[in-house]
């Protein structure tokens, strides 16, 4: 593993760069981009994935997206749907111009949001040759209404978004809420989420358990990835289980796909929705199976 850096949009995003085990010298690799959940960095489930790819002989890039981690941007912890897919077709620049990275052999993969992310960058890059996703986090306008209070809780935090837009233009000054709380409703995540509150898991002093940009709400409830499953003709392999979040919409953009060359893996659980979501983190269990598919899936499409 080391750590490089790479331009996006003129700013700087810092990454770790993971390599086989038998890596050589002078040997081009087929490579990977892992990509994690929302206001995640490549300490959490991105950085593991990548680890474990590598280990199967890919080379697996992890990195900050803009306004996140080690990487530039303003406001921090300001997560654009659209720049981070923008940061996506930009890390597939940077791996080409790598000497051991086969240029013909990328493929992207996400985690929860870093799915959505990875679909629509898929759809739209001609070198991203494959894709794959685990417990994937695809939403439209009906569904952000059953996590954040129905209409009414979408159009204020869309509103309040606006407003933080506004006050950053005019002042410089971000506007933030935590993001994750058991205590404060109006938190990013608001629930006993143990992955974003255990040490031991998601709470790493790399990640901002404190400060969720305000502005993020508008993109991020306004974002639709369904339109790129017609425009999406890249072999694709999804990984879900009805634990997980929103079950019915990855079964639904699974149909939608344009290729025919797509696989789904659902996965027996006993954990009600979203709980299941979580395991696909860094449980050793769900971890170890979508790592193992995901493997075997680009050995065979890249």
């Amino acid at each position: 593993m080391k750590k490089i850096n790479f331009k996006s949009e003129g700013l700087t995003l810092v990454g770790t760069l993971h390599y086989p085990d038998n890596y050589e010298e002078g040997k081009e690799y087929a490579a990977i981009i892992s990509s994690g959940s929302w206001t995640t960095v490549k300490e959490q489930m991105a950085g593991l994935y990548a680890e474990k790819l590598a280990k199967k002989g890919f080379i697996a890039l992890a990195f900050d997206f803009r306004n996140y981690g080690e990487s530039e941007g303003e406001p921090r912890t300001y997560e654009n749907p659209s720049m981070k897919i923008q940061d996506i077709k930009n890390a597939v620049a940077y791996l080409k111009s790598l000497p051991e990275v086969d240029g013909n052999r990328i493929g992207a993969m996400g985690i929860c949001a870093g799915s959505m992310y990875t679909l629509i960058a898929a759809s739209e890059d001609d070198d991203i040759k494959a894709v794959a996703t685990a417990a994937s986090w695809l939403h439209d306008g009906e569904a952000v209404k059953l996590f954040y209070g129905g209409e009414e809780g979408v159009q204020a935090r869309i509103a309040a978004a606006q407003a933080a837009k506004r006050k950053f233009a005019e002042e410089g000054i971000p506007t933030y809420i935590p993001t994750i709380s058991t205590t404060d409703e109006k938190a990013a995540m608001y629930g006993n989420f143990d992955y974003y509150l255990n040490p031991d898991r998601g709470a790493i002093p790399e990640w901002d358990a404190d400060s969720f940009a305000v502005a993020t709400w508008e993109d991020w409830l306004t974002l639709d990835p369904f339109p790129s499953a017609t425009k999406l003709q890249k072999p694709t392999l999804m990984i879900h289980s009805d634990g997980c979040v929103l079950p019915d919409y990855t079964k639904k953009y699974f149909d939608e796909i344009k290729t025919d060359d797509k696989k789904l893996i659902w996965v027996e659980t006993q954990l009600a929705s979203p709980m299941h979501q979580f395991n696909f983190y860094d449980q050793e269990e769900e971890v170890g199976l979508a790592t193992g598919e995901i493997a075997k899936w680009f050995e065979e499409k890249l």
